[in-house]
């Protein structure tokens, strides 16, 4: 049985940073695309970056250059280390595959329960 967990949210300052972790479990990660998605309360859910089975990786403007999603094959694991957070990044983090071997356009099938994250001063 396919699992995804996130873990690393939190309340973060404006500027700051954090880093949110997919520990993946019941499939090998490394072929599958793993997505990161956000929702924020009354919005719909968006794509904030995603990594395919051969490393390639995607990000929308609004999140280029201030996150980094990276994956550690030996845990299983996607990280997304974000950087100059903003109170608009507020929002329910959420992890998801798609695969095994589909591209980051997907269909993601598998989701995690989320992490909230909370960029506030």
């Amino acid at each position: 049985q396919l699992q995804l967990v996130e873990s690393g949210g939190g309340l973060v300052q404006p500027g700051g940073s954090l880093r949110l972790s997919c520990a993946a479990s019941g499939f090998t990660l490394d072929e599958y695309a793993i997505g990161w998605f956000r929702q924020a309360p009354g919005k719909e859910r968006k794509g904030v970056s995603c990594i395919n089975n051969d490393g390639r990786t995607y990000y929308p403007d609004s999140v280029k250059g201030r996150f980094t999603i990276s994956r550690d094959n030996s845990k299983n694991t996607v990280y997304l280390q974000m950087n100059s957070l903003k109170p608009e990044d507020t929002a329910v983090y959420y992890c998801a595959a798609a695969g095994p071997y589909l591209p980051c356009g997907g269909p993601f099938d598998s989701w995690g329960q989320g992490t909230q994250v909370t960029v506030s001063s």
